[in-house]
């Protein structure tokens, strides 16, 4: 199960969080501190993966972004990395080549993307095709 997703940017702005286990706001702003401290400070030499607190963090960085899951020991860390590998393919069609501003001021449409990855903290769609047809449908009925 996936605990919860973040995007952040390299100076530690978190541009997208969504959690799928309940968390008071304190706890929240510490977790995504210690994350982007962990994922940041690690090399490029080392795995995608990482230990964190009884959990693993899964992450992969794309032109200034960091895109984290954080999901449970026994979890297949290379499912995820597709997993967010998909997710950034969606959003790149989507946004024509996204950027961290797309982030910011289309987060509400970030959050329906995310939403059609993933529900209640495991994946539901892994076809590219699929999701952006139905981002295609919503997007008539506004």
């Amino acid at each position: 199960m996936i605990r919860f997703i973040f995007i952040q940017n390299v100076l530690g702005k978190t541009r997208l969080a969504k959690y799928y286990v309940p968390l008071d706001d304190s706890e929240k702003h510490k977790i995504e501190y210690e994350v982007h401290r962990l994922v940041s400070s690690r090399s490029t030499k080392f795995a995608n993966t990482v230990e964190f607190r009884t959990h693993k963090l899964v992450y992969r960085k794309y032109a200034g972004l960091f895109f984290t899951l954080c999901v449970d020991v026994n979890e297949n860390e290379l499912a995820y990395l597709e997993l967010i590998h998909l997710f950034v393919e969606v959003l790149d069609h989507y946004f024509n080549y996204v950027k961290e501003i797309h982030l910011v001021y289309n987060f509400h449409k970030v959050f329906v993307i995310l939403d059609e990855l993933i529900l209640s903290g495991e994946p539901q769609e892994s076809s590219k095709k699929v999701i952006l047809e139905r981002l295609r449908s919503l997007e008539r009925l506004e």
